[in-house]
């Protein structure tokens, strides 16, 4: 179920998995010298979530996919999966360095690599990663995390020739200091990740709510629609669950 921006509940083989937790409303969020505005309330509020099995974090660092509400909810969490970085800074987080996995009930957890900008921005934009869901009669699922990289894309692929369900992180994140660049896909460029991985079903998450994200739903239907790939695209209503496909 999307809750809005990276948010989602994620049902996969008993289990329920929370994607980078943000529950604030609306307003200001200042992060360095320059500030992220949110526009949208969530779906769902943090109490409404009700309990789940553990937290998918891509990064902690940033307010767009942690923010003081998803923050006080992670102590209530019985396992966070992040970055070494975010394990040092954030109690109770569990590091998953990069094709490492972590097995929860029928469920494995891979972290796998992202890229939040362009090549050699990593020291401005910190570490992140994505996840890959595998498990005996369940379907593949990637949660990208925020990534801009399709060649990140391509070693994901490489490694997992099967994606059942994509949940890509897009919105085309544009924010100082690195001018026009994008911090994460782009709408045509979630269409080519989705070719890349020949993906079945796609789920475009963080493509709403927030005014750094230059691209929304539209964008991402017109790309998808422009590249065939239409029936491959599981537009999100957040509060309303989206049913995954069996494997």
């Amino acid at each position: 179920m999307p809750v809005g921006g990276p948010t989602a509940v994620l049902e996969l083989g008993g289990l329920r998995l929370l994607t980078d937790p943000t529950f604030d409303p609306p307003g200001d969020h200042p992060i360095g010298d320059h500030v992220l505005t949110k526009t949208a309330p969530p779906a769902v509020d943090a109490a409404g979530i009700g309990a789940v099995d553990a937290v998918l974090l891509s990064h902690d660092q940033h307010p767009d996919n942690l923010d003081r509400a998803g923050r006080a909810l992670l102590g209530a969490v019985p396992l966070v999966l992040s970055t070494a970085a975010a394990a040092g800074r954030v109690p109770g987080v569990t590091a998953l360095p990069p094709w490492r996995h972590h097995d929860l009930g029928t469920v494995r957890i891979t972290a796998v690599p992202a890229l939040h900008g362009p090549p050699g921005t990593e020291h401005i934009t910190g570490e992140v990663i994505g996840f890959v869901l595998t498990g005996a009669g369940l379907p593949t699922v990637y949660v990208s995390g925020d990534n801009a990289s399709l060649d990140v894309v391509r070693e994901i692929a490489t490694r997992f020739p099967r994606i059942d369900v994509a949940l890509l992180f897009g919105g085309a994140v544009r924010t100082p200091p690195i001018g026009d660049a994008q911090f994460t896909l782009g709408a045509a460029a979630m269409a080519e990740a989705t070719r890349i991985l020949d993906a079945r079903h796609v789920v475009p998450l963080h493509i709403e709510g927030w005014t750094h994200f230059t691209e929304g739903p539209a964008d991402v239907e017109a790309a998808f629609t422009a590249a065939a790939l239409a029936d491959r695209l599981h537009l999100p209503a957040p509060g309303r669950p989206i049913a995954l496909p069996s494997a």
